[in-house]
C-alpha cells in the first residue's frame, strides 16, 4: 500500500479512505497545506512513496472500460518516465485485485486480456496462445498469491540515473522462446528475447517515409 494519495486534490491513504486530511490540511476538498506531506517524505529520508490518483475516485468506474471488446489490457510510454511513473504493475494488478480479490473477471478471461487480446490487437500471430508451432512466451503463475509489490528506487540505469522498479510475487517463472529468463522475480542470465515489430513497420520505414 502507498502510505498517502492524493487523488484530485484530494487526500486519501493507500487503502482509499481519508486518513490523512487533517494532517496535510484540507479544505473544502482541497490540499491547502503541504508542509505535512513534505515531513513524511523528510523523515523516511525521501523513502516513502507518494502517488497521485488521475482517474476517478470511483473503483467500480474502470469496469465497463475493461470489459469493452475494444479494450487492451496495456500500456507503455517507452520508458519516458521511468523516474516518475511505474506502470508496470497492470497485469499483475489485473490479476490479484481484479480477478482474485473482486472477482469482475475471471482468471481465464484475465490471461486472454494480456495475452491473446494484445498479440492479436498488435499482429503478432505467434503469439498469446499455447499451441504447437508458436513462440514458446510464457508466465508461470499462482493465481493465490500473484500480486504487484510495492515500487522502489533502483540507481541501476547507465550513468547512475535512477528509476522506479516495480517487481511482482505469485510469478515462479517466466519463460522466453522456451527458455527460463526470470525465476521468482531473479534474471538467470538467459537473453533469449529480440526486438518485434508489427506488421506496420516495414510500411513506416520505407525509404522517402517520415518515421
Amino acid at each position: 500500500m502507498y502510505d498517502l494519495v492524493i487523488r484530485g486534490g484530494t487526500v486519501v491513504d493507500g487503502s482509499g479512505l481519508p486518513g490523512y486530511r487533517a494532517d496535510v490540511g484540507i479544505t473544502a476538498g482541497r490540499i491547502t497545506r503541504i508542509g505535512r506531506i513534505l515531513d513524511l517524505a523528510l523523515e523516511s529520508d525521501f523513502h516513502r512513496m507518494f502517488i497521485q490518483a488521475v482517474v476517478s475516485d470511483d473503483p467500480a468506474d474502470p469496469l465497463p472500460v475493461m470489459r469493452h471488446p475494444r479494450t487492451v489490457m496495456t500500456f507503455t510510454d517507452s520508458g519516458a518516465h521511468v523516474g516518475s511513473m511505474a506502470d508496470a504493475p497492470l497485469h499483475t494488478l489485473l490479476l490479484g485485485h481484479w480477478v482474485r480479490e473482486q472477482r469482475a473477471f475471471t482468471f481465464e478471461e484475465a490471461i486472454r486480456m494480456v495475452t491473446y487480446a494484445p498479440a492479436a490487437a498488435w499482429g503478432f500471430p505467434d503469439r498469446g496462445l499455447l499451441r504447437e508451432g508458436l513462440a514458446a512466451d510464457l508466465n508461470v503463475i499462482d493465481p493465490d498469491t500473484v500480486a504487484p509489490l510495492m515500487p522502489e528506487v533502483a540507481y541501476d540505469i547507465p550513468g547512475g540515473a535512477y528509476r522506479l522498479r516495480q517487481r511482482a510475487t505469485g510469478i515462479a517463472a517466466t519463460v522466453v522462446s522456451g527458455e527460463v529468463a526470470f525465476r521468482e522475480g531473479v534474471h538467470t542470465g538467459a537473453l533469449p528475447g529480440r526486438l518485434l515489430r508489427g506488421p506496420l513497420a516495414p510500411i513506416t520505414n520505407r525509404p522517402g517515409r517520415r518515421r
